[in-house]
This record gives structure tokens, sequence and C-alpha cells, in this order.
């Protein structure tokens, strides 16, 4: 298939659906969560006191069971005792107590595959519906919702197509401020090639932040954006310039701003995990939220489609 005009969006196809088939396959096999190298029980730590029972890798498996399957926490814990049955582990199923105490200061693992030749972060935030303040009562009697939201911010990489950085906020935070949070959750033995968002991530602060983790800054200037002094807003400039000679479609284009699509598919598939979280602490609606950039990093480990343009 040709695209129209020599201007107009490429088209493109996949060339490995047999391996995406396959690996679409395996992310309904239950046995990818469940290893019996699990360390399933903590392991002392020479501290006064009882320690803990169950390790994190535990807690964090029963979270990602009840993510996946947008169970309650009780039937979730039923389930994973079942689960561990049926593969004959001699292992037992933490309480409904041990799990949600533990979920509030848990410090989620999300897995990921380092990028091969520098990171290309691709960074874009959305809206996740919670039950807030007084939203019982529409449950209870249909009275006026009050909605409330808390914010997801991701950072992924354009290689590999995972989540490499995420940070949850409550509504009335902006994309821009955290921007420099999502850049220092790179390992600082990692190269950043360059950091694409759209025009919200137009600050100084923004290209501050990625001159001092020395990434490449690819976000549009805002209508009517003037030069302005600065190494690192070097940069910025020369996409001012680049706007005004050529347009803002061919700069686009140019850049490879057009791939900040791939951070829009993500947020799609994240909320496809869930548009609400049941929680009601900011800290467990955190690890739950992070516990969902964990799946997706796995299903994305398992296989993703290799796409080639349509000449």
């Amino acid at each position: 298939m040709m695209s129209e005009t020599s201007w107009g969006r490429r088209k493109y196809r996949t060339t490995n659906w047999k391996a995406y088939n396959a690996a679409l396959k395996v992310r309904g096999d239950l046995t990818i969560w469940l290893d019996s190298g699990l360390q399933w029980l903590a392991p002392p730590t020479g501290k006064r006191g009882r320690s803990q029972t169950f390790s994190d890798a535990a807690i964090q498996f029963c979270l990602t069971i009840k993510c996946l399957f947008d169970l309650p926490l009780r039937q979730t814990l039923g389930l994973v005792q079942s689960l561990l049955k049926m593969a004959g582990l001699p292992w037992a199923a933490p309480d409904y107590s041990t799990v949600c105490r533990r979920q509030k200061g848990m410090d989620v693992r999300v897995h990921y595959r380092p990028s091969r030749n520098g990171l290309h972060m691709r960074a874009d935030s959305t809206g996740i519906k919670f039950l807030g303040k007084g939203e019982w009562k529409t449950k209870k009697h249909g009275a006026e919702r009050r909605r409330q939201w808390r914010k997801v911010h991701l950072g992924i990489d354009a290689e590999t197509l995972q989540i490499r950085a995420i940070v949850v906020t409550t509504n009335e935070v902006g994309d821009a401020p955290v921007a420099a949070e999502l850049l220092s959750q790179i390992p600082s033995h990692e190269k950043l090639a360059s950091f694409t968002s759209d025009g919200a991530y137009d600050t100084q602060d923004v290209h501050e932040a990625c001159h001092y983790w020395g990434a490449i800054p690819i976000i549009p200037p805002r209508k009517g954006a003037r030069l302005r002094k600065g190494l690192a807003l070097a940069h910025r400039n020369e996409a001012v310039r680049a706007c005004k000679r050529l347009g803002r479609v061919i700069w686009k284009r140019r850049s490879g701003y057009h791939r900040r699509s791939l951070v829009e598919t993500k947020m799609n598939c994240f909320k496809r995990l869930g548009e609400k979280v049941m929680a009601r602490t900011f800290e467990r609606q955190v690890a739950d939220l992070n516990i969902r950039a964990s799946i997706l990093n796995s299903f994305t480990e398992l296989g993703t489609p290799q796409t080639e343009a349509v000449a």
C-alpha cells in the first residue's frame, strides 16, 4: 500500500506475524508468573522482633494476579492458593491483612531490558480514575458523581517498547514538572539519547533537565515561540528556527517526532488493564499502577510486532 502524498502518513506492515501470534498466546499462560525458583518466604533479617513471613516477590505475585484478573483482594488470594496447589508447590498464600499492609510501603520491581544503542525515551501522561472521598454515596444512593483522578506519567524505550520510567501524581500536577523525575529513573550507566514529548513539556526546566542528563529534546515549540538564551535551550532554538523556516509538519517528520505515537499506544495498553484503581490510599494506588507497568513489560518481553514501511 502506498501513501497518498509524499508528506502523508506512512503505512507499515507486520513482518513477524507467526512469532507475534505465538507470543500473544503465551500471555495467557499462568506459568510465566509462577516460578518454582521464586523466593516465597522472606529471609531472616537478623534484627530484633518478628521478621516478615512472606517475601516482597510473593506479595508482588499476589498483586500481579489481582491486576491481571481484576479481582477483589480476597478472591485473588483464593486464586493464588489454588494456583500453588495445582503447581504442586508447598507454599501457603498470605492472608488479606498481610497483603493489604505490605502493599502500602511496597517497592515494586519493574523488570526491563536495557537499550543497546542509547535510550530514546517517549513520554506522556494519562488519567486513571479512583474511588474518591464521597463516591461511596454514588454507588449506594445514585448521588452526583465526584470525579477524582490519579495522573500516570510514563516514559518508554522506543527500541524495546518497555516502560522505563513511571511517576504517579495527583491530577493537579502538570506534565512538565515530572520530566526530570522520569529522566532520573534511568540508571547512570545507560546513555540517554533523546527525550520526545508533546508541547506541554516545552518549558525551560524540561530543557535544562534534558541538558543535564545528556538527552536531545524533541519537543515541538509552542506557537509564537521565541529564541531564548542559554546553552540548555540550544536544541529548542534550532526547533524554533526549523518550524519557522520549514513549517511544523516538515520539522516533525525530519525530527522523528511522529514516533511519539508509541507511548500513546502504550497508554492504551496500560488502560486495558483497568481504567481505575480500587485502592483507597495514595501509596497503595502507586503500588497498583507500578505493578501494571511490570505486567506490560513482561508482555512486551514475550514478543512484539516487527514492522517495516511499505514503499
